[in-house]
């Protein structure tokens, strides 16, 4: 299933927050899309799963208008995940992930959800977490459950925001290294807003860097990481190398700081001086 932006805009009371967004993703892409705080990448996320209401033709799936999709239709051919997430659900994990067949499900819960949803669990590793509340879980295990229950729909576009973002470092390996198999396996496409710079470049098959609301790079990550890109749309200056598998390793130049750690420090000191 291919997934068609078509000169996307969209503004917040009248204030510009995306601008005229062209992007296309085959099914089997895992298409990062990073950028700085406020450039759009939530807001994009929420307009292609409907959240937030687009211009008729502005996305499409296999040329058909997704306005045109009923609630229902449209959950079982995405799935989306939250940057952050209600934790005070009154259930279990279980129960938690099972909404997530709710597209599915006409008068009661079958053998094949129950299966679905055991399914999920196990492979993200959290089937021990089955009949534990959900608000007693931590904050990276509450992902975890999140993403299940988007997986659970078995959609065939996968959006997440920051999906590791909570997670400690093996966490974040485990669930990008789940996600590009979930890519790879041709059955989906999955789209995520990254921060992580480096991660982004080495999962993703393609990036999409945003600025003020604008496309400002697309392509593979060797193209867009740049130190002239990352300088003009992060405002800091980066070495670029490369690692041994041919991905983009960024490595900020700190040194342009040294002014604002001495600034912080001084006033500090006088604080003390005062205080004295």
């Amino acid at each position: 299933m291919e997934l068609t932006i078509n000169n996307l805009s969209f503004s917040y009371a009248g204030v510009p927050i995306l601008k005229n967004i062209d992007l296309s993703v085959d099914l089997g892409e895992l298409v990062a899309i990073v950028g700085p705080n406020g450039s759009g990448k939530s807001t994009l996320l929420k307009c292609i799963n409907h959240i937030l209401k687009t211009k008729q033709n502005s996305i499409l799936l296999d040329g058909q208008d997704t306005n045109k999709l009923n609630i229902k239709r449209l959950s079982q051919l995405m799935g989306y995940v939250p940057q952050t997430s209600i934790s005070a659900f009154p259930f279990t994990v279980f129960d938690v992930v099972m909404m997530g067949r709710k597209p599915y499900i006409h008068w009661s819960i079958g053998e094949h959800d129950n299966e679905i949803v055991a399914q999920i669990m196990k492979l993200l590793g959290i089937d021990h977490l089955a009949m534990r509340q959900f608000p007693e879980l931590s904050g990276g295990e509450q992902q975890k459950v999140i993403i299940a229950r988007a997986l659970a729909q078995q959609p065939q576009i996968l959006l997440l925001d920051e999906p590791a973002s909570s997670l400690d470092i093996k966490h974040q390996l485990e669930i990008l290294c789940i996600l590009k198999g979930l890519a790879q396996s041709k059955e989906r496409s999955v789209i995520t807003t990254m921060h992580d710079l480096n991660l982004a470049s080495r999962f993703s098959d393609r990036m999409l860097m945003l600025k003020k609301g604008c496309i400002y790079a697309m392509g593979k990550p060797e193209n867009v990481l740049t130190t002239q890109s990352i300088e003009d749309v992060y405002g800091i200056k980066a070495d670029v190398s490369f690692s041994t598998v041919g991905r983009p390793i960024i490595t900020p130049i700190v040194n342009d700081f040294n002014d604002f750690t001495s600034k912080v420090s001084l006033f500090f000191e006088e604080k003390q001086e005062l205080k004295v």
